[in-house]
């Protein structure tokens, strides 16, 4: 048989439900052995990422972010993606880089805001207006059907232009207060500067935070990781690895102890919103364990559809 190369072709195909369900099922196997490498050459960045579950097989990723591209017309974001058997370390498939990617990075904040967000959020404020942003719309709808969208740019016309491509999502030029209206915060920026600031927030309120994934980037500031209950997808690859955690860490402003839980934590019942007031935050790292578990759902649905 030849080697099964999926492609996007199958996005239809697929389920944000279907997949958080196999992140939960991947949660109750043994830890992921994992390793990430960061290779960086000014702004760019090669980013290699293996997994390897026991009972789920192995996975390789490789990305290369090069955010100049946008001046060229190509993605900033490129790669591909192996998957391997966990019985005889034969490659399986070649899947889409892409198409992991966005349902993997997607599907990570939404099994979070599916564990620590109110079950009644309906205002969703989107920071960033990028494919992540547009990813998170179809997304966060699985969950949440009624949601009112806002989306805030750097640039408004960016923002506008956004909400004129999808249904149901309104701009904001005041980043202030498209965050202290939401229910859901959603962050999916490059910045390299917090952008939220803590003094916003408001009681009940979850922040998913998932653009920066350097050691030199933020999206909150310190304030707001200070007065959040704090959650990570994986503690071990983000708190020494992203800006986010990795910075305020190092200054003592947050410690260890404050992350109350990742997901490998959810059968022990300590992935959870402390209670209605709280304000909750996840760091979306987007491990290759995540990958994983994306890819073996996605190559499911592949052999489904072949009879």
């Amino acid at each position: 048989m030849s080697l099964p190369i999926i492609t996007g072709d199958i996005d239809a195909q697929l389920d944000w439900r279907g997949l958080l369900a196999a992140f939960q099922e991947g949660h109750t196997r043994p830890p992921a052995e994992l390793d990430d490498t960061f290779l960086y050459r000014g702004d760019d960045t090669l980013l290699s990422r293996a997994a390897w579950i026991d009972g789920m097989g192995a996975l390789v990723k490789t990305a290369t972010i090069f955010p100049g591209n946008a001046d060229k017309g190509l993605a900033a974001v490129n790669g591909g993606v192996s998957l391997y058997s966990d019985t005889s370390g034969t490659l399986e498939a070649l899947l889409d880089f892409h198409l992991v990617t966005k349902w993997k990075t997607a599907g990570d904040s939404l099994f979070a805001a599916s564990l620590l967000a109110r079950s009644d959020s309906r205002k969703i404020t989107l920071v960033g207006s990028g494919t992540v942003a547009r990813n998170m719309v179809d997304a966060y709808r699985a969950l949440f059907p009624d949601a009112r969208f806002t989306v805030w740019s750097r640039r408004f016309e960016s923002a506008a232009q956004f909400a004129r491509d999808l249904h149901g999502v309104q701009p904001e030029g005041d980043l202030q207060r498209a965050v202290e209206s939401a229910d859901i915060i959603c962050t999916a920026t490059m910045s390299q500067e917090p952008l939220i600031q803590g003094d916003w927030l408001q009681p009940g309120q979850h922040l998913d935070l998932i653009g920066a994934f350097r050691p030199d980037m933020r999206e909150v500031d310190d304030v707001a990781l200070q007065r959040a209950a704090l959650f990570v997808d994986n503690r071990r690859t983000v708190l020494d690895h992203i800006g986010e955690m990795k910075d305020p860490l190092a200054r003592g402003i947050i410690t260890r102890e404050d992350i109350r839980a990742d997901f490998y934590d959810i059968a022990a019942g300590g992935f959870t919103r402390p209670d209605a007031d709280a304000i909750t935050i996840c760091k979306n790292g987007g491990g290759a364990h995540l990958d994983l578990m994306t890819a073996r759902y996605v190559f499911g649905v592949w052999k489904g559809l072949q009879g």
